[in-house]
């Protein structure tokens, strides 16, 4: 075991140093080669890496796990261990069940023992409000009304200055009536690897949240796992479904209003009957030429079969936005699985939730709403549980979980428990 004694200091600093410690050799691993390879090889790759890592000796590999083989070593089991097994995926269900309530939930388990799950805040969060092309006033609101909701202790505001060096007033402005703590001048890449690592004048933060360019969005990759994020946010996108009976001038409008945030902003237009993407097209021309704010976006103009065939390709387009703005748009709201915000209805445009509708414009871009939510409070707390046994639950549990701890190859976990049940069982004799 590799040990090292750490001399006191600011705890800032010491947790940086039991950090470096601790963690140093895994930061160190490069591990490009193998995503080169997988991307490359594919399965062939996989199946060459596990032998050359894992399986040198095998006579044969597959990927594939059959459900035969997975049935023949349920039976095979042995039997201490299948009931450890079973008891522990009962408990973890019960605490899991028990996760989805609000506050702290306490949950007494068959063998008598207690946990209790809620939640806390992190500590310090740091907020990306982008700059550049506009000034962005209304996503310190998204990013900092959150974690103050969330109890968060530090609210961090970084943003990008303009030209002459500050930060536009009217998003200053918005960071005073947010109550933010801190505020630097600062935006980019730079300004992630400061929240996350710190420098000498920013301390770094637990979460960093917000929306940015691809270089933002690279930073916060590079960084997540020091610190957590919110999703990968940027660059802005929008889906729209619509049909014959649709607005298209105001279609057009909330497609030209995406456009404001950017030419490399994708926008998409899937139609459900015939020759509605072609007069949606001259009404997005009409609105862009009189408009100097729209950039030259890429618009993808798509015609569906149906309605349920567009809401197929939703799930897998994942758009940041989506507006079904076409008949039944909120029976077509239920099936959509993948999109970060979605608005129902032709008076419910996307601009709505961008300011002033209360849901949140800080939202997974880029494909990513298949794994990321919105911003939310939640973003800013992290579960917690408190497991209390006694001696009663503590006897209960300590023979099946010996014989779980054996069969992973970890004898001195079950040692940890069969231990203290013989100690307890001798005090009672």
């Amino acid at each position: 075991m590799k040990t090292r004694r750490l001399e006191w200091a600011a705890p800032d600093q010491l947790a940086g140093e039991i950090r470096e410690f601790l963690f140093h050799e895994a930061r160190t691993v490069d591990v490009s080669g193998i995503a080169a390879e997988v991307e490359a090889l594919g399965d062939a790759a996989l199946l060459e890496l596990t032998r050359k890592f894992d399986a040198p000796e095998a006579e044969v590999l597959s990927l594939e796990v059959g459900q035969d083989q997975a049935l023949e070593a349920l039976e095979s089991l042995d039997s201490e261990v299948r009931e450890a097994l079973e008891i522990a995926i009962r408990n973890v269900r019960q605490v899991a069940e028990a996760q989805l309530g609000p506050g702290d939930r306490t949950v007494t388990l068959p063998e008598g023992h207690n946990v209790t799950v809620g939640e806390v805040p992190v500590r310090a969060a740091g907020i990306y409000a982008p700059g550049g092309r506009a000034s962005y006033p209304s996503t310190v609101v998204m990013g900092c009304v959150p974690a103050r909701v969330a109890g968060v202790e530090r609210v961090v505001l970084v943003a990008p200055p303009g030209p002459d060096g500050k930060i536009d007033p009217t998003t200053l402005a918005a960071a005073v009536l947010c109550e933010v703590d801190e505020i630097y001048a600062v935006g980019g890449a730079q300004a992630v690897f400061a929240l996350a690592r710190g420098t000498e004048t920013i301390r770094p933060v637990d979460v960093i949240a917000g929306p940015g360019n691809a270089w933002v969005q690279a930073a916060k990759r590079e960084v997540f796992g020091e610190v957590a994020i919110d999703s990968l946010a940027g660059p802005s996108d929008l889906t729209v479904v619509l049909d014959g009976e649709t607005n298209l001038r105001w279609a057009a409008l909330d497609l030209c209003a995406q456009a404001e945030h950017g030419e490399e902003s994708p926008l998409v237009a899937i139609a459900t009957g015939p020759g509605v993407i072609g007069r949606l097209e001259v009404e997005v021309d009409a609105v862009a030429a009189g408009q100097p704010t729209v950039n030259d976006c890429r618009l993808a103009l798509i015609e569906a079969p149906s309605a349920v065939e567009a809401i197929a390709l939703v799930n897998l387009i994942a758009p940041e936005h989506l507006e079904l703005m076409g008949e039944d748009s909120a029976a077509l709201a239920r099936e959509v699985r993948t999109a970060g915000c979605v608005f129902t209805g032709e008076e419910s445009g996307t601009a709505f939730g961008d300011y002033l509708a209360g849901s949140n414009h800080v939202l997974p871009t880029d494909g990513t709403g298949r794994i990321f939510g919105p911003l939310s409070p939640a973003t800013f707390r992290r579960g917690t549980a408190r497991v209390s046994l006694d001696a009663e639950s503590a006897r209960s549990l300590a023979g099946p979980l010996d014989a779980l701890a054996r069969a992973e190859g970890l004898p001195v976990h079950g040692l940890s428990a069969t231990e203290r049940a013989e100690e307890t069982d001798q005090e009672t004799e």
